[in-house]
């Protein structure tokens, strides 16, 4: 069993948050190394014990999957998981919780069956439009499990094409927990970094774009030149004279290659190399020996960019030039996890890559157009700040914007009525109760406000009701007698003394409600509740009660 960090349980409070209050699937952003697999864990534990749902965790490297598996076990010992991937030669799909490879299950949805809620890890791997193999199991995941949840994890919520992740028509919509590396720097959950530009720089004007990234070939001729080469080893052995491990990023195979020969011939240092052509048994030896501390020095291709857990990398070279913001925050961050006697670690730029996209800690993304020529980015009312449209707090000022209208979310197959009028009543059994002051849509600063009461009563089922103190007439006599029927102190006379008094314990515990669907009306209804003993009244029997059946006042 571990604790989480504050900010890892604001994250997973965010996550619940959203789900209950919105129809569409959130999006966590935690920097590499701060830690996202335990608020992972987190949920899957929630989810199984609390609300008896079902959880796929998606991730498209075996190194993640093995990381998930590895955090369950210590964060949910109780609750029975499965592997399946073709990777860890695991092919199960049986648990209440599945760890999976993307490769491995994009074409297996139905064999997997109906899941309530997937997580995915490196969610900005989800291509936003066009084809791949997230979007196909997701797209295929829905029809087995209509109500399906998805929620997203990535330290980049932003891709090279199509810039941030979340958009109103894509998977992930909308982010709803983000925090920073700074921040967690100077809390000390992060490394601190130290930058520095290499002298011998690579002119990249010139080199063909292709697909919003530089063309291969064309950037590793560049970056290959042997003066180049040499100089950069040269630069890099002077400044990580004091460094245990040094990570570096080559453009391609053949110029990682000279890197290597040359720290080898010229500076009598070995260093590992991994492609993703090495044997994965090479690569396995070689990865432990580097994290052992037994080998210092580490070159990698397109391969230990994410899914790479190495906590003593107190040096990080950038022989790649990149225009992915992405990939430029995932080389990066290979060095900002914490180790014993680690006081920070140091970021060779060799490639212009700073320069290009700012600093790690507020990298500059280019939102895409949309097809009426508007990109997707609006601006904070109070800090006059241009964001991009999927963040739900200002970066610049803390201001939180309004969510959307929540929408009716299926729990089950509906057995509502096909024609209008027909009723249906369904009881459900309460898991969680949440109350909080809700203001009326485009209402002035003096309109009346209400206390929202949201009921869960599925992992992606939620009933709301909207109990009216301020209001008066008949909204207000039913707030006072859904009061009395609730606790035997006085009714209060706003909804932010309701939900003080509420969330202190004041009411009886709701037990189960049932709720009453009308084919061809908006809303649903609750017409019953069992309520559980008053407060100060313990022997008092359960009781069911009935509510009046009227409109929703505003």
């Amino acid at each position: 069993m571990i604790t989480l960090r504050p900010y890892q349980e604001e994250a997973v409070a965010s996550v619940y948050e959203h789900l209950r209050t919105r129809d569409d699937n959130p999006c966590v952003v935690l920097p590499t190394g701060s830690g996202k697999t335990p608020v992972m864990a987190t949920i899957c534990r929630d989810a199984v014990k609390q609300w008896q749902g079902r959880v796929l965790i998606l991730a498209h490297v075996k190194e993640l999957l093995a990381q998930s598996a590895e955090k369950l076990r210590h964060v949910c010992p109780e609750v029975k998981f499965g592997i399946y991937s073709a990777g860890l030669k695991k092919r199960e799909t049986k648990a209440p919780v599945i760890v999976a490879g993307i490769q491995s299950i994009y074409k297996r949805a139905c064999e997997l069956g109906p899941v309530d809620l997937i997580l995915v890890d490196e969610a900005h791997m989800i291509a936003v439009e066009g084809e791949g193999m997230y979007r196909q199991f997701l797209a295929d995941a829905r029809v087995v499990c209509p109500h399906l949840r998805i929620v997203g994890f990535t330290a980049t919520p932003f891709r090279l094409k199509s810039g941030l992740i979340c958009t109103p028509d894509h998977f992930l919509n909308h982010v709803c927990y983000e925090i920073g590396v700074r921040e967690l720097i100077v809390q000390g959950y992060l490394s601190p970094l130290i930058t520095k530009a290499g002298r011998d720089k690579i002119d990249t004007s010139n080199v063909q774009v292709r697909g919003g990234e530089f063309v291969a070939g064309l950037l590793e001729s560049l970056m290959d030149e042997p003066q180049l080469v040499e100089a950069a080893c040269r630069e890099t052995i002077q400044h990580a004279a004091v460094r245990k491990s040094v990570l570096i990023f080559a453009t391609g195979v053949q110029h990682g290659k000279h890197v290597v020969e040359t720290l080898k011939a010229q500076h009598g240092i070995e260093c590992g190399f991994v492609t993703g052509e090495t044997p994965t048994g090479e690569r396995d030896k070689l990865l432990e020996r580097f994290k052992s501390g037994e080998l210092r020095f580490l070159c990698n291709v397109n391969v230990l960019t994410t899914g790479f857990d190495a906590p003593n990398v107190d040096c990080v070279v950038l022989l790649r030039p990149t225009m992915s913001a992405g990939l430029y925050s995932q080389m990066v961050g290979r060095g900002l996890r914490l180790a014993p006697d680690k006081t920070d670690c140091l970021v060779l730029d060799f490639g212009g890559n700073i320069l290009r996209h700012g600093p790690i800690d507020a990298i500059t993304v280019e939102a895409k157009q949309t097809g009426d020529g508007q990109a997707p980015i609006k601006e904070c009312p109070i800090c006059q700040a241009m964001i991009l449209a999927g963040y739900a707090t200002c970066p610049h000022c803390g201001y939180t914007f309004a969510p959307p209208e929540k929408q009716k979310h299926e729990a089950k197959a509906t057995e509502a009525g096909i024609l209008s009028g027909q009723a249906t009543e369904d009881r459900y059994e309460v898991l969680d109760v949440f109350y909080r002051v809700h203001r009326k849509k485009d209402g002035g600063p003096d309109a009346p406000k209400t206390m929202r009461v949201d009921y869960q009563l599925g992992l992606n089922y939620w009933q709301s009701e909207f109990i009216c103190f301020e209001h008066d007439g008949f909204s207000r006599q039913k707030a006072e007698a859904w009061w009395r029927q609730r606790s035997p102190d006085p009714i209060p006379d706003t909804a932010e003394a309701a939900v003080t008094l509420a969330n202190a314990g004041a009411l009886r515990l709701t037990n189960a409600v049932t709720v009453r669907s009308v084919a061809g009306e908006r809303f649903n209804r609750i017409v019953k509740y069992d309520l559980g003993a008053m407060p100060d009244d313990p022997q008092l029997e359960t009781v069911a009660s009935t509510v009046l059946d009227d409109d929703v006042p505003f």
